[in-house]
């Protein structure tokens, strides 16, 4: 009989393959019926490993299998992944269960006749594990094609997108980022200071017997290090973002008075954080364009016990429902994500590198939209999670063509270690290899008075 947490992977495995979900949405699918939570944190474990490891684990199945993916049944294909993950990744179960557990999955998704195929291709990987045929390290880094063929298949990569990182940073750098990638990524918590200081909360979590460190560069950042607060201490004040992510709103340098307007808001915790920068005075609008998105966001905003935030869902295209009276304004713009691999190791797998001109032209209609509703001296702040630069300098520097803003030097505010997060135009920039962060960016920009 399958192992249940085997079978819940399986199933989120399928439905991301066929696009019917992504991560998150599979995980709370198949793990919606497991009653023991050591079952769903191994179905998390497995799906997120197998997704992160994929390509590397497709390369070994058409060498053991002697046959390319294409020709491999897609349910199959799952259940090997999976399984060889298991194998070399995980050793808590017995390489026997593994294995027998596999051939069971593939009788009960109806694929029988495939049983023996994959009992001998997960034992044959099994005789080679400590001689898998992958790519070796380069000797030399100027060797580009060992150089693709190491980061892209043995560290599981798209070949397109290693490529682009090598062409703006060294080798060492690019393997670094692909390393922090594959690592698994902490659990990081943001301090809602509208309630509590991040040593309140601290202490807090550790009555619940949650263990954290404070982060090293955000200011309301915890890193929980043992324990689950997500169980033992959901009702005290904090929101789980990562650190890099709540950099963002220090670049808006919003202030207690003023008029703030946070325009792709969902789920809310940079607004959170905006709202406490004022001192939950002022007006601080929170706005989004998914109208699925706008009660996470009230509900984030009710949890915070901001008083004075409003949350407007806005239209997609078209002016925004507002004048130029806004002090700042934060676009955190929809983006291709592919800073967050490490969170979500399945964008890798589904951008595609003809996304990102596309995703550039929305963005800059975007920001358009939000320059309209600054007012003259305001500022206005653009921000993604994107890694690539067609979305991030791109976008920035056709906005300022135009003439209505100049850009405002990051390092004229931020003080000490935060300088180290901005780059020579005086945007923040966190780099995995450089920071032990993913890769975020925002540009801060002022209207021109007149």
């Amino acid at each position: 009989m399958t192992a249940p947490a085997r079978r819940a992977a399986f199933q989120a495995l399928v439905a991301i393959a066929a696009d019917r979900a992504d991560l998150p949405a599979a995980l709370a699918a198949s793990r919606s019926s497991l009653a023991d939570e050591r079952d769903r944190a191994l179905t998390a474990t497995i799906v997120t490993g197998t997704l992160r490891w994929q390509r590397t684990l497709d390369h070994l199945i058409t060498r053991f299998a002697r046959r390319p993916l294409r020709q491999i049944d897609p349910n199959v294909a799952a259940i090997l992944r999976l399984s060889l993950f298991q194998l070399l990744h995980l050793d808590r179960v017995p390489a026997a269960a593994v294995v027998d557990d596999a051939v069971s999955l593939t009788r009960a998704a109806r694929k029988s006749s495939a049983s023996g195929f994959v009992n001998a291709v997960l034992r044959t990987m099994l005789r080679q594990r400590h001689r898998l045929p992958l790519p070796p390290r380069p000797t030399s880094p100027d060797d580009r094609a060992a150089a693709l063929a190491y980061l892209g298949i043995t560290l599981s990569h798209p070949e397109w997108l290693v490529a682009r990182w090598l062409d703006r940073y060294s080798f060492e750098d690019v393997e670094g980022w692909v390393r922090f990638n594959n690592d698994a990524a902490p659990l990081v918590l943001c301090a809602n200071t509208l309630r509590i200081t991040r040593e309140q909360l601290q202490q807090a979590l550790a009555r619940h017997g949650v263990e954290t460190t404070v982060t090293r560069y955000a200011p309301d950042g915890l890193v929980v290090t043992a324990g689950n607060p997500l169980r033992t201490a959901a009702d005290e004040p904090f929101f789980v973002q990562d650190e890099a992510s709540q950099l963002v709103p220090l670049a808006v340098d919003a202030r207690p008075g003023e008029r703030v307007l946070d325009l792709c808001a969902s789920p809310g915790g940079k607004t959170v954080a905006l709202a406490a920068a004022m001192g939950d005075s002022g007006t601080l609008v929170a706005s989004d364009v998914r109208a699925g998105r706008i009660a996470l966001l009230r509900e984030t905003v009710r949890r915070s016990g901001a008083r004075h935030t409003h949350v407007v869902h806005v239209p997609t295209h078209g002016p925004l429902p507002f004048t130029d009276v806004f002090d700042r304004v934060l676009v955190d713009a929809p983006c291709s994500g592919l800073g967050t691999i490490r969170r979500d190791p399945d964008i890798r797998w589904r951008r595609v590198e003809a996304d990102l001109p596309r995703l550039a032209e929305q963005q800059l209609e975007l920001l358009m939209r939000a320059a309209a509703v600054v007012k003259p001296g305001g500022r206005l702040v653009y921000a993604t999670c994107s890694s690539e630069p067609e979305e991030n300098d791109g976008v920035v520097d056709r906005f300022l063509e135009r003439g209505q803003f100049v850009r405002i030097d990051l390092r004229d505010e931020w003080p000490g270690p935060l300088q180290s997060l901005l780059d020579e135009r005086g945007a923040l920039r966190t780099l995995p290899f450089a920071h032990g962060l993913e890769a975020f960016f925002a540009a801060a920009m002022a209207r021109r008075n007149g």
